[in-house]
This record gives C-alpha cells, structure tokens and sequence, in this order.
C-alpha cells in the first residue's frame, strides 16, 4: 500500500494508542505524520514495546546514561528514563535536526504516560505494520525499561 496515500487520508488530529507497538516502526510512521502537518499525540506510552534482547537493552541504555560532561555533569547532556520523554526523544531523532519543518514538528507531538481525559472522547487510529508480531515475551515495555534505568515516580 502507498504510504503517501495513507496519510492524506488521516485527519487532522491524531490519537495513537501505544498499547503493544513496536518503538522504531511507530516513532518512524509518526515522524512522516509530523512532518505532513498533523497534531499528533500518543497515549500509553509504557505499554510501547523494544525489540530485541532485554539484557541488553537494559545495558546498553545504562551505559547511554553513564555520557556526562566532562567539565561538570550539571551541565548536561540529560537524559530522559520516563517512557514518554523517552519516546519524544526517538521521534526527534527521526525529524530534520537544522530545518524549521523538523522543529515545528515537534511542537506539534504530545506524548502521555497513560491516557488523559481530553483524549478518550477522540477516536485512535491504528498505523500500519507498528503492532508486535510475536509473542508480548519476545520484547520489553517502556515501563519495564524505565523501572531498570531508575524512573523516578
């Protein structure tokens, strides 16, 4: 199927349930609906699902959060371990980094640990190929990451 196709057919504001989607596919289809123009905003940010091997998921992200200033670590870089600024993060990285487009994408995405009152009354709609294909013990939850890297409550 056409992909351009599809997303002039979604409307204008976007409710993306992330219950059991794949991190990478969803941040990618996202990314192309930002930069079309669209208000999108995902909910259920810890039910989003990782790929691969969760040993080293784990390790890998806490060896990304050991990456400090060398001159004084309050001086950044700073690292998101909550699910949703987790998931903001990887859409960034898929949005022009120096043009105006990628930079008003971005104030246009919203991201939700949960699902806020204000969505519930807007339909969600389903992205194509972003769902798990096998079974929910084949992969981590953003919430599971978040607990091993020291989420704060």
């Amino acid at each position: 199927m056409d992909e351009s196709k599809n997303i002039k057919n979604v409307p204008q504001q976007v409710v993306i349930d992330g219950d059991n989607l794949i991190a990478g596919r969803l941040s990618s289809r996202v990314a192309k609906l930002l930069l079309s123009g669209k208000n999108v905003t995902i909910i259920n940010c810890e039910k989003i699902m990782l790929s691969g091997n969760r040993n080293s998921i784990i390790r890998e992200y806490k060896e990304y959060l050991k990456i400090s200033s060398i001159i004084n670590p309050k001086h950044g870089p700073f690292h998101s371990r909550r699910p949703d600024t987790i998931m903001k993060k990887m859409i960034r990285g898929m949005l022009p980094k120096n043009k105006a487009s990628g930079k008003n994408s971005l104030k246009r995405l919203r991201t939700y640990v949960g699902s806020p009152t204000h969505t519930k009354k807007i339909k969600k709609i389903k992205l194509d190929k972003t769902d798990t294909t096998k079974p929910i013990m084949s992969y981590t939850s953003m919430l599971e990451l978040g607990k091993n890297i020291g989420q704060s409550q």
